[in-house]
Parts: C-alpha cells; sequence; structure tokens
C-alpha cells in the first residue's frame, strides 16, 4: 500500500514517492445472495459509466446495491498489482449487483497528471485507460524519470499550463495518444480546464481525512473500510454483501 502524503497545490515539484504502508479497517456485513440485474436491452454494465460526484470514476449499474470504492495513486505499485489481479471483478460488474468507484489520492504530481487526463475523454474510457496506465507503471515512472531535468522545469511552471508541460516531458502525451485519447484532445483539455487538477487534489485530502485513508489501495464496500488490500479480501467482501 502506497503512504499517502499531503500534497498541497503550491507543492507539486515534489518527487515521485513509491512508499509502501500499512493501513487498518474493519469487515463488510453479511448478506445473503442476491439475483443479478439485467443491464438496459442492447448493453452492457462496463457500458455505463460517469464522473461521480465524490468526483471518481464509477462504472457499473449506478442502482447497484453493492459499492465498490477504490482509492488509488496512478503511480502506486500496490494499486497497479491489485489491478493485474483484479480481473473477476469484471464479472460482478457485469451481474448488475456490483458497481466499482476508483477515486483518487493523489500522491505526486505525475499522478495528479494522470487523473487529470483521465478526466479528458468519456467515462466509459477513463478505468480501462487507468488499467493500462497501472500494468505500464514500470515504463511509465522510468520515461518520466529519464528526462528528470525537463519534468523538474514543468512542475515547477506556475501557470495553467503545468500540466500539459508534465504530460509532454514525462510522455504521458505519447501514452494517452496510442490508446485513443489524442494530443490535441489532451492539450485542449489540460490547459482549458486548470479547475480539474484542484478539485481532485482537494478531494483527495478531504475525503482521505474524513474516510481515514492512510494510503493506496484502500477498499470500501457499501460505505465499510476493508480490512486489506488484496482481491481475495475483497472478493470475500463482494460475496459477503450477496454478490455471487
Amino acid at each position: 500500500m502506497k503512504k499517502f502524503n499531503r500534497l498541497a497545490l503550491s507543492a507539486l515539484a515534489a518527487p515521485l514517492l513509491l512508499g509502501l504502508a500499512a493501513c487498518g479497517s474493519e469487515e463488510a456485513a453479511s448478506g445473503a445472495a442476491l439475483d443479478p440485474i439485467e443491464a438496459p436491452e442492447g448493453s452492457t454494465w462496463s457500458e455505463n459509466a460517469a464522473f461521480t460526484d465524490m468526483g471518481g470514476i464509477r462504472m457499473g449499474n449506478p442502482d447497484a446495491p453493492i459499492k465498490l470504492v477504490e482509492y488509488a495513486s496512478h503511480t502506486c505499485p500496490a494499486c497497479a498489482a491489485w489491478s493485474a489481479s483484479a480481473g473477476p471483478l469484471d464479472g460482478y460488474i457485469e451481474s448488475g449487483l456490483v458497481s466499482f468507484e476508483l477515486r483518487n489520492q493523489v500522491h505526486d504530481p505525475l499522478d495528479l497528471t494522470i487523473a487529470s487526463i483521465l478526466r479528458c475523454g468519456d467515462p466509459v474510457t477513463a478505468i480501462p485507460l487507468a488499467k493500462q496506465g497501472w500494468s505500464n507503471l514500470q515504463s511509465i515512472v522510468q520515461n518520466a524519470q529519464a528526462n528528470g531535468d525537463a519534468l523538474s522545469a514543468a512542475m515547477a511552471v506556475e501557470d495553467d499550463t503545468r500540466f500539459l508541460h508534465i504530460a509532454e516531458v514525462s510522455g504521458l502525451m505519447e501514452f494517452f495518444a496510442q490508446r485513443g485519447l489524442s494530443t490535441e484532445q489532451v492539450s485542449q483539455c489540460l490547459v482549458a480546464n486548470p479547475e480539474v487538477p484542484r478539485q481532485i487534489v482537494e478531494n483527495s485530502a478531504v475525503q482521505s481525512d474524513e474516510l481515514g485513508v492512510t494510503g493506496t489501495p484502500t477498499f470500501f464496500v457499501n460505505g465499510v473500510k476493508l480490512d486489506g488490500t488484496n482481491w481475495a479480501t475483497v472478493e470475500t467482501a463482494l460475496q459477503a454483501a450477496g454478490a455471487r
């Protein structure tokens, strides 16, 4: 689990933090098995996605009786490992019984830039793109660090082009362009919407304090924080809540 480092907007030039930390929590309540819920005709539940009032990205039935929330960092190795192990989650989402919401706990400027870029496109593509980022985390960080002087200079920019510069010198523009978010689309988005990264940082700080999120990944099922961060722990909690 990656430890939370409070990130003020005035301190976005901090280095990438890749440490791990532990986190305590509670167990989800048990419940009887629930019947699957069919998606609207001609669609699947994974195609139903939205940006939420909590600043997250939700995939699945918006009225699902079981709501899984993950607080994650896009530069967190433990988050990448969980993402790689959580393939069975897709089946739970398609059952209509489980919705999955990804929320940010921001740890460094590269993390925040990725979170901002994910909000430049359709919410349907945001979580799949986040998964691709985690599956390529090592190369993303290596590319960013290989251009360290330029990255430091980009982080020091004080106007609304800061995250555009970070995306350019870190290789993120090319990475996401290869996956459907064009360079022009991301460039316009990052410059035209400076409130997006500010809101992500604010949500990260406020929600971490209110919910006791001390590191990533941290999971909640129906509002109850789980004691554990591996897929087996999450799946056990989903089944205890009635998913099958």
